[in-house]
């Protein structure tokens, strides 16, 4: 082994079998050696306990990037939708941890792998270009078939006779002296500053071309990266369509189907108000006799009945289903009879058909505007029965009952 002791890096031992590098490993770390690292092909189990390495603060770096990656994905969440563009989407909150746990998740997981990247590179102090032991022919066989243990020169115990005393105690193939590195210049090659220097300009190319449209006005069409959602296959309003036999994109509404804002300048008939206060009386466009009160039974016993029960007592087959299974908080229905209600403006009774009241859902998407009154009107029949004296039936009537 010759070399100039000016010109030494350190000190490479070979070894045939990873059981022969584990003990060697095991007698360096005992002499009290601090640079100096292990070559193998493969990962060698119980390796790093043979070194001595402790755990390092990677998994810390990675905890504090986590957090960090966390506390953005909550604040960029909370300040794009509580504050800084407000948007009621059907009714739920500005923001809530539920419906933004996703990008919690993926800020989260997004930080950490850059953190155990980054993290990673830098304890290890790579990556390093140039090492001496590129130069050395026999350690191209670091990954096919030998070990190596490498102790660095820069070592605090490193002592040539005695180091080299050491490694040859642990029965090595050979031990080289690795020489410093004088052919690699310590400049980057200047084709590769070139290349990045032009990639670096090509780069900026797109964000100049994106300023120059924000700041400009233009008459042309704007490009199309992704056309799908501007020129979708389908037919819009008014267009024509082969499909059908009248040739006309648009459908007629299915029967049945009620219109919004249906009569807006009748509040009387729309809302059951006149000046904000609810009415006691019918609508004059609402036509009291038998067909309305019919409708407003059949509409009664679809949408009513089913809790209310078909006599208004709040028995419905779904309140009793709710009385068997005994679960829950359960409400009863209210009975439609009692005095409260039939002292009720027919213009509030309409109001709760219209928009629900507490856990009661509102049915004017539901039932069109002058089927509502016909329920209410049927609800008046109900409760002027229940109430009507025996005095005032007939005989046939009082016959009936018995």
């Amino acid at each position: 082994m010759s070399h100039h002791d000016d010109d030494l890096h350190g000190l490479l031992a070979e070894y045939e079998t990873p059981s022969a590098l584990v003990a060697a490993c095991k007698k360096v770390r005992d002499a009290g050696y601090a640079k100096w690292d292990t070559y193998t092909p493969f990962p060698v189990h119980g390796i790093e306990k043979a070194m001595g390495i402790r755990m390092t603060g990677l998994p810390w770096i990675v905890l504090a990037a986590a957090l960090v990656g966390l506390a953005s994905a909550v604040g960029l969440q909370w300040w794009t939708n509580a504050v800084d563009y407000k948007f009621i989407s059907s009714g739920k909150p500005m923001w809530s941890i539920p419906a933004n746990v996703p990008v919690y998740f993926e800020l989260t997981v997004l930080f950490s792998a850059f953190a155990a990247l980054f993290g990673m590179l830098i304890l290890n102090n790579l990556p390093e270009p140039s090492h001496p032991l590129d130069h050395l022919q026999a350690f191209g066989r670091v990954t096919d078939d030998r070990f190596f243990l490498y102790i660095e020169k820069g070592d605090a115990k490193f002592d040539l006779a005695e180091t080299q005393r050491l490694l040859d105690g642990t029965h090595p193939v050979t031990v080289d002296a690795v020489n410093e590195d004088r052919r690699t210049s310590d400049q980057l090659p200047k084709p590769l500053v070139l290349a990045a220097a032009v990639i670096a300009v090509v780069a900026l190319v797109p964000f100049a071309f994106i300023a120059k449209a924000r700041a400009t006005k233009t008459d042309k069409p704007k490009i199309h990266a992704m056309g799908d959602m501007d020129w979708q296959i389908k037919f819009q309003a008014q267009q024509p369509n082969p499909l059908f036999s009248n040739g006309m994109a648009m459908r007629a509404p299915e029967p049945g189907t009620v219109a919004m804002d249906e009569h807006p300048d009748d509040e009387h008939l729309t809302a059951g108000k006149v000046d904000g206060q609810f009415v006691r009386t019918f609508p004059a466009s609402v036509t009291i006799d038998d067909a309305t009160m019919a409708r407003g039974r059949d509409r009664y016993q679809v949408f009513c009945a089913p809790c209310h029960g078909v006599s208004g007592n709040g028995d419905g087959p779904v309140a009793q289903r709710a009385m068997t299974l005994a679960e829950g908080t359960w409400v009863p229905p209210t009975a439609l009879g009692q005095d409260y209600l039939r002292q009720m403006p027919v213009g509030q009774l309409y109001d709760v058909v219209n928009n629900g009241v507490r856990n009661m859902p509102g049915y004017g998407s539901q039932i069109p505007v002058d089927e509502r009154w016909a329920v209410v009107l049927y609800l008046r029949a109900l409760q002027k029965a229940k109430a009507a004296p025996v005095g005032e039936l007939t005989d046939a009537e009082r016959a009936a009952l018995k």
